[in-house]
């Protein structure tokens, strides 16, 4: 059956949105890491010790949230980019970092005294793992709450403090701006999304529903687009790795007491390996 080529990636790559892995072979897929420094630390053993020319890798979002070791973490994420770059013939288009919820939350927290109910809205952050993130930064969090029931004035001092936290970090706030909402191959074979994706829109087109989508996912049994494989770095539920006719779920539950999961992607979308720490 004839497929339609994906909505022009070469165009989402230049809005910035998309990110696209040029010459790739193998495409390296983390999960969610939520906070799990050792966890990642030991992952990225187990990746070097397997890495090859013509390798990309592919952070799935949810970096930060939950877990205590969120900074380190985020240290050891920009460990492994530069460590990645400096091998010869590697450049740093080859490393992508994807938007998950919990950076979704973050970057919203930071112009919260826009929100028209500031207070209802931090509270359900808090609730969603924000708080974790938020004490990596040194913020104070009843002092946040405090501020969005005095209004946007005190909101506003209290998100520059955040931002102050943030920039205190090298690199952490330019993590945080360089992210991608999905990250394609050049050819359209892997599409690489944190939570999910809206199947009715064509790529170009997709929005939060990468980051808070996610229903029908594991039961899709026709192909989006050219895609032979979605992989995905987050479900609500944390199966492991479970692979559909044309996508991947890859959430060993990190963060809630499960492993770190992370896998590699061939050329046509076959699932070569899948490793854990």
């Amino acid at each position: 059956m004839a497929v339609s080529p994906p909505a022009r990636p070469t165009s989402a790559a230049r809005n910035e949105r998309f990110a696209v892995l040029r010459k790739a072979k193998r495409v390296w897929a983390i999960a969610s890491i939520h906070g799990a420094d050792e966890k990642l630390g030991r992952l990225h053993e187990a990746l070097a010790e397997r890495w090859q020319t013509g390798d990309r890798l592919v952070y799935l979002g949810n970096w930060l949230g939950r877990g205590p070791g969120i900074a380190p973490a985020i240290d050891e994420m920009l460990r492994m980019r530069r460590a990645i770059i400096a091998l010869p013939g590697f450049f740093a288009a080859d490393v992508v970092f994807l938007r998950g919820m919990q950076e979704e939350m973050l970057q919203k927290c930071l112009q919260l005294h826009f929100a028209v109910n500031p207070g209802e809205v931090f509270a359900w952050m808090l609730d969603q793992g924000l708080a974790a993130t938020l004490e990596a930064y040194g913020a104070d969090i009843r002092a946040g709450l405090v501020a969005a029931r005095e209004g946007a004035t005190a909101l506003a001092r209290w998100t520059g403090l955040v931002r102050r936290g943030l920039d205190a970090k090298p690199g952490h706030r330019e993590l945080t701006l360089a992210m991608r909402r999905a990250a394609t191959d050049e050819v359209g074979k892997r599409l690489f999304v944190s939570a999910g994706l809206d199947f009715d829109r064509p790529l170009e087109a997709q929005g939060d529903a990468l980051w808070w989508g996610g229903r029908g996912f594991d039961k899709r049994d026709t192909p989006f687009e050219s895609y032979a494989r979605i992989v995905r770095g987050y479900a609500p539920t944390h199966p492991g790795s479970a692979a559909g006719p044309f996508t991947l779920t890859l959430d060993g539950g990190c963060g809630f007491g499960g492993p770190l999961l992370a896998a590699s992607i061939g050329p046509d979308g076959e699932i070569l390996e899948t490793i854990e720490a």
